[in-house]
Formats: C-alpha cells, sequence, structure tokens
C-alpha cells in the first residue's frame, strides 16, 4: 500500500536557469532579475537562477553573474547555481550564490553527448567542488538525467540510475534530483525507479524533475508524490526543452503543478495569481504563448 500523499510539497523553481538556457531568444538580465523576483514575490522559496557555465556553450546563461549581483533578495528564499567545474564553482561563489548544484546523467552516451566525458569523468570533477563547497559551508544539489530514458541508449535500468544517485549523495549532495530528460516516463517505470533509488538514498533526499514531451510529466508527479517524495522541480511557463534530447519539450509547468497540488490539499504556500502574473511576464518576453495548460485557460478567461 502507497503511503499517503504529502501534506506539503517544496517547489524547486528552474525557470531562469533550466528553461530559459534553452530557449532562443535572449533574455537580458533585467528582464532575468524581474522574473526572479516576481516568482518570490510569488511565494517561490528555491529558485534556480543561472548557471556558470561557459557561454560559448549556453549563450543564455552568460549574464549569470549580472542576475545575481542585480537580484534583490528575499530572506527565506535560496538562489541557487549550477556549476559544472571548478571554475563555475568560483564564479558562483564569487556571485553569493546560496546554493549550487551539479550534474551527471544515468546514461554513458548522453554523459559524453551533453559534457564530452565519461559518468565516472564527470563524477571525478566533482570531488574539489565538493571539497571546496564544505569549506565554504555551501549546500550541493545533485542532479541525475536521463533516469527513464536516453535518446541515444533508450530505456535506462533502475539500478543504473540508483547507482549514480548513491554516488552522489556519498559524495555528499544534500539532495538528488532525478530527471527524465526526455520525458518518456509513465507512472509504472517512475514508480520502479524511484522503488530502486529509495533502497540506498532515502526517500526524503530525493526530488524529480520531469520534462513533458509525451504529455506524462503531472501523472509521473503524482505517481512519485504516492511513493513519498515530497520536492519537484518545474519550470515557470513551461520554460525549456534540452538540447542534446531531440524532440524533448520543457519542464513541467509551475502552475500546472501547483495547480494539481492545490486541488489535491497539498499546501506549498505559492500565491496562485502572482505565479501566472510571472509566467506571462517571462513568455511576453520570449513572445510567445506559456506551455502550461492552466495559464492558458486562466488568460483565455480574461
Amino acid at each position: 500500500m502507497s503511503p499517503p500523499l504529502p501534506k506539503q510539497v517544496k517547489i524547486v523553481e528552474v525557470g531562469p536557469r533550466d528553461g530559459l538556457q534553452n530557449e532562443a531568444t535572449p533574455i537580458n538580465a533585467s528582464d532575468k532579475v524581474t522574473l526572479i523576483e516576481k516568482l518570490s514575490d510569488a511565494g517561490i522559496t528555491y529558485i534556480e537562477s543561472g548557471s556558470f557555465v561557459s557561454p560559448k556553450w549556453v549563450p543564455q546563461m552568460a549574464t549569470s553573474a549580472e542576475v545575481f549581483e542585480q537580484l534583490t533578495r528575499v530572506k527565506g528564499v535560496t538562489y541557487a547555481a549550477l556549476t559544472p567545474n571548478m571554475r563555475g564553482f568560483e564564479g558562483a561563489i564569487a556571485a553569493n550564490a546560496d546554493e549550487v548544484a551539479i550534474f551527471s546523467a544515468a546514461s554513458e552516451s548522453f554523459s559524453q553527448k551533453n559534457i564530452n566525458c565519461s559518468i565516472e569523468e564527470s563524477l571525478e570533477r566533482f570531488v574539489p567542488i565538493m571539497a571546496a563547497a564544505k569549506n565554504a559551508n555551501i549546500k550541493v544539489r545533485g542532479y541525475v538525467s536521463c533516469v527513464l530514458g536516453c535518446p541515444y541508449e533508450g530505456e535506462i535500468l533502475p539500478e543504473q540510475v540508483a547507482l549514480i544517485a548513491t554516488k552522489l549523495y556519498k559524495m555528499g549532495c544534500y539532495e538528488i534530483s532525478l530527471g527524465d530528460t526526455i520525458g518518456v516516463g509513465t507512472p509504472t517505470n517512475v514508480t520502479k525507479m524511484i522503488e530502486a533509488v529509495s533502497t540506498r538514498v532515502p526517500i526524503d533526499k530525493l526530488a524529480v524533475h520531469f520534462h513533458d514531451t509525451y504529455g506524462q510529466a503531472l501523472t509521473n508527479i503524482y505517481a512519485a508524490l504516492q511513493m513519498g517524495i515530497k520536492v519537484v522541480d518545474s519550470a515557470i511557463a513551461g520554460l525549456g526543452g534540452c538540447p542534446y534530447a531531440k524532440g524533448a519539450s520543457g519542464n513541467v509547468a509551475t502552475e500546472d503543478v501547483v495547480y494539481m497540488l492545490n486541488g489535491l490539499g497539498i499546501k506549498t504556500s505559492i500565491n496562485f495569481n502572482k505565479l501566472l502574473e510571472a509566467g506571462w511576464f517571462i513568455s511576453e518576453k520570449l513572445g510567445k504563448a506559456p506551455i502550461s495548460k492552466v495559464s492558458n485557460a486562466y488568460l483565455s478567461n480574461k
């Protein structure tokens, strides 16, 4: 029998980083700052605000240092940065990021295509980051990509995901986010994957990160909630995709997730109307409608 649904769920907002980095329309630092501030004003308490990567590879993140510098920070809100290597970590610390995130993959082929190294090599790169973060008293979050499928290898075995998640956890990541990067998951394999991972990493140290390529993200989140997951990654307005996974649509929209959680009676402490406004703001800047079905439904009724 599944445990009861959680009474409260934490939303990790990845739109300003994971979402925007895959959008072709350039967004300037000022508009990113406005978006982040609108999200914090809506009650989001964890915002992935930028990434310290080479602008050659991810042009949209070139202004991350400016974004962190210009932010008006709200007490109780975590402003995090993705840091793929030691240079990135140093950039994040210089910009006063509250936390950093590192990432690996459950697929060897995806790791090679995405960051030009093997899974094992990617983990080795993180050893000095973990040591430096510990010295600086900075928390580190870990991501595992392609936990349910890979564009190059197809299905990924749950045991492989468990292996990588365990390594990140033992390295010192306080939380491991399990990412369905190409959005192929369904509730059955979500459940099997979380079962496998949670035998090695405590369930309260796990989060889920679903893309909505096949329209399964909300269903998969519900399955994860039934497994005891209490942290969900999502992107405002359904921003994003994956440049290394052809056809992968954006992250599940924060508006859609919060609407579902509200309907389930699960507390998020998020002001839904302000959340919608944040999504409309960035969608207007990108010159497109939100991917969020809930947001579009509210827009049509305005």
